[in-house]
């Protein structure tokens, strides 16, 4: 959280893995890698050296950065971080994943660290992001229309989205 600062960046989700994570970052600043990613994973891998008791870096290379250029690329990818869990086999439901947002989305926690209102905005409520996720795990394309919010109700993309949406992905 300390490098996290509100004024650069904002979680949209995350997803903590046993071999990697996955950031989804509303990224608000110039330099985003230099300024806030170094320092972060820095401090990050110094926290786990000494809480394992152990020397060296804890990823295989830097991180990847992805450009979301569209509405439903970022839903699909939010739904991706999600149900990371249940297609590893971790767990069956995206639930009893607690190293997730996903908790925080369907309001069965309310956590401080993530910042769902960009997706959660494109849903009548936190059920229908529920349901549209889990059209997803099960793989049915078809969704109801009603999980969506009505066009006119919803801000446009390029409303929401002054600066660029950089999902952080890390193996």
């Amino acid at each position: 959280r300390h490098h996290l600062i509100p004024s650069q960046s904002s979680i949209i989700a995350y997803c903590l893995m046993p071999n990697h994570y996955h950031l989804l970052v509303y990224v608000k600043c110039e330099n985003f890698s230099q300024s806030v990613m170094q320092p972060f994973l820095v401090s990050y891998t110094k926290a786990i050296n000494k809480q394992q008791n152990r020397v060296g870096p804890l990823f295989q290379g830097p991180f990847q950065a992805r450009l979301v250029k569209n509405e439903n690329y970022l839903l699909e990818l939010t739904s991706y971080i999600h149900l990371n869990p249940v297609h590893s086999g971790l767990v069956s439901t995206p639930e009893a994943w607690k190293y997730s947002s996903y908790c925080d989305y369907i309001g069965l926690r309310h956590g401080t660290l993530p910042q769902p209102e960009i997706i959660l905005n494109q849903f009548t409520d936190r059920e229908a992001y529920r349901l549209y996720t889990n059209a997803r795990l099960l793989k049915k394309p078809d969704l109801p229309e009603d999980l969506f919010m009505d066009e006119d109700q919803k801000p446009s993309f390029q409303e929401k989205t002054r600066f660029s949406l950089l999902p952080i992905l890390h193996s």
